[in-house]
């Protein structure tokens, strides 16, 4: 697994979290148990903080970065789709990002949102609990996100992850 630490920034990395050997996680990271980081994905905490919380995934080549004044913070039971950008942002707890999505500095995610694949949360927004994030820039849709929905893609990433920490297998 291509794990840095930069300095005295080390991450840490619960046990039963997986990490793909293609993924990059650099100094002042935190993954959560049952978590999962996909190839491809980077986290750098460089220059600031990442929290990924329990049960989250973070999919295939995914960017997570932060700065000084903006950790970016992951909360438990969240879905990050393919080739999101997450920049010093929070998630709050049970929240999916779509694929190609970007979120960025200081917008908070609230639970049971939706960022719509492709769109673009920008500086400082916020999405309501349980809204749809669509478009470029993201406009709002209440009550349009599906907890059902998120929990069940969440557990899917547990059982996934444990499955390839199992099975996965490099061949020659």
């Amino acid at each position: 697994m291509a794990i840095y630490a930069l300095g005295d920034l080390v991450p840490s990395i619960h046990p039963t979290a997986f990490v793909h050997p293609q993924a990059t996680v650099i100094g002042d990271v935190v993954i959560g148990a049952e978590s999962s980081i996909w190839p491809q994905a980077v986290l750098r905490g460089d220059n600031g903080q990442i929290r990924i919380g329990a049960r989250t995934s973070i999919q295939d080549g995914t960017v997570v970065h932060c700065g000084p004044t903006f950790p970016t913070i992951v909360g438990d039971d969240c879905v990050v789709g393919h080739l999101a950008h997450l920049e010093g942002c929070i998630l709050e707890n049970g929240c999916l990002v779509g694929s190609g999505s970007v979120v960025l500095h200081y917008a908070v995610i609230e639970s049971g949102a939706t960022v719509g694949a492709n769109a673009v949360v920008g500086n400082r927004k916020r999405v309501p609990a349980d809204a749809l994030a669509v478009g470029v820039p993201a406009i709002i849709k209440e009550n349009a996100s599906s907890r059902e929905v998120i929990e069940y893609s969440a557990k899917s990433y547990v059982e996934n992850g444990r499955r390839f920490m199992n099975e996965m297998r490099l061949l020659d």
